[in-house]
C-alpha cells in the first residue's frame, strides 16, 4: 500500500472516508468519538495545507485510508492524567486514521509507516474504541493514562518509545 501527503484533491474523497469511519465507530458501539461531523471539512483541509495529512493508497489506485502524523509537542498532550508519558523526548502524534472499508491492510500500512519515521509515537482514542485500542496493543504501545482533546472529553493515551 502506498502513502503518500494528501492533497485538496482528495478532500471530497476523504470526507467519505471519515463518513465512513463514523458509521463503523456507531456500528461497533463507539457512537461518541467523532461526533457533531467531526473531523470536519475545514479541519482536513487545514491538515492538507500545513502537510500533516497522509492518504493510503489501495491496489487500484484508489484512496483508502487517511491519518494524519504531526511531529512535535500536541497542546492536548501537555497534562496527562492517572498516569505519565514514558519520556518527555520530542514525539510524533498519529490522529483521525480512518479507512474507506475497501481494502484489508490501511491500519497495518499507517503504524508501520510512522514507526519507520519515528521511534516516539503518541496516540490517543476514546474508551469505546475497542478497535483502535486493539491496534495500540498489537502495535506494541503503552497505556499511559488520560488526556482531554479540545472539545474536554478524556481519552485514552498511549505511547510507543523504542530507545537508540
Amino acid at each position: 500500500m502506498e502513502i503518500r501527503k494528501a492533497e485538496l484533491s482528495d478532500l471530497t474523497r476523504l470526507m467519505d472516508i471519515f463518513a465512513h469511519a463514523r458509521q463503523l465507530m456507531i456500528a461497533t458501539n463507539n457512537p461518541h468519538q467523532w461526533i457533531d461531523g467531526y473531523p470536519s471539512e475545514q479541519l482536513i483541509r487545514e491538515e492538507i495545507e500545513q502537510k500533516h495529512c497522509y492518504v493510503c493508497v489501495g491496489r487500484n489506485g484508489q484512496v483508502v485510508g487517511v491519518f494524519c502524523y504531526i511531529e512535535g509537542e500536541d497542546p492536548n498532550y501537555a497534562h496527562i492524567e492517572q498516569g505519565a508519558w514514558l519520556n518527555d523526548l520530542p514525539y510524533a502524534t498519529i490522529h483521525r486514521l480512518a479507512t474507506s472499508g475497501e481494502e484489508r491492510g490501511v491500519a497495518d500500512a499507517c503504524f508501520r509507516w510512522c514507526m519507520e519515521r519515528s521511534n516516539n509515537l503518541r496516540v490517543d482514542t476514546h474508551r469505546d474504541n475497542l478497535i483502535l485500542q486493539h491496534l495500540v496493543a498489537k502495535y506494541g504501545f503503552t497505556y499511559c493514562g488520560i488526556i482531554y482533546v479540545s472539545n474536554g472529553t478524556p481519552r485514552l493515551a498511549y505511547q510507543r518509545y523504542i530507545g537508540k
